[in-house]
């Protein structure tokens, strides 16, 4: 397992469209995508799990990727959400 903690820069948070970036983006990963955030444990795949999180702009989330590709994928979503998801 691999994690790292970054920083949502989206100007209104994890709502809608970013949630649907980010999940398409999980959804691609081989591995086991989780984000946590406070005490909460996202399972990425899910657009509704991760915008039921409510996640503000500025907050610290961790992302932890598992499987055969985990290096590969916590990049990719690293990367993605460090981009701003599209905004």
């Amino acid at each position: 397992m691999v994690s790292a903690k970054v920083i949502v820069k989206n100007p209104s948070g994890l709502h809608a469209r970013p949630a649907s970036i980010l999940a398409q983006a999980a959804g691609k990963c081989k591995s086991e995508t989780v984000l946590l955030y406070g005490e909460k444990r996202i399972q990425l795949k899910s657009i509704l799990n991760i915008m039921s999180a409510a996640i503000k702009s500025g907050s610290e989330v961790e992302i932890q990727c598992s499987g055969d590709s985990e290096e590969k994928d916590i990049k990719t979503l690293v990367e993605l959400i460090e981009s701003g998801l599209g905004e």
